[in-house]
């Protein structure tokens, strides 16, 4: 018995993912409301067992469409900047906002 796996791989947030239906994926915030859907066009391959379509840049009629889990922030981080023998010191935190998606479905287009 052979398995097929579809995957995509898409662009968002100026980043690339590699997703197949049911994965669940943390990308850059995106501006919608949880629990809403989103589609993401700009798909750059598909991977379909043994069959391979590739973009360019972008595979034509292809999408993904993900739920949208939650929307939160990352692990806070602390940035300290310090100049020696000049007494400054900075102390700051940062916490990434991020979109916690679920992967739906995969079109692969015509």
């Amino acid at each position: 018995m052979v398995i097929k796996l579809l995957h995509a791989i898409f662009e968002t947030g100026g980043k690339q993912y590699r997703v197949a239906e049911g994965d669940v994926i943390y990308v850059e915030k995106l501006p919608v409301e949880a629990g809403n859907d989103v589609t993401f066009d700009k798909v750059l391959a598909i991977v379909d067992g043994d069959t391979c379509k590739f973009g360019t840049p972008t595979v034509e009629g292809a999408s993904v469409t993900a739920k949208v889990v939650r929307i939160g922030k990352g692990r806070k981080i602390h940035v300290f900047k310090f100049k020696a023998k000049k007494n400054y010191r900075k102390r700051q935190g940062h916490r990434q906002p991020f979109t916690q998606l679920q992967i739906q479905t995969i079109n692969a287009g015509a």
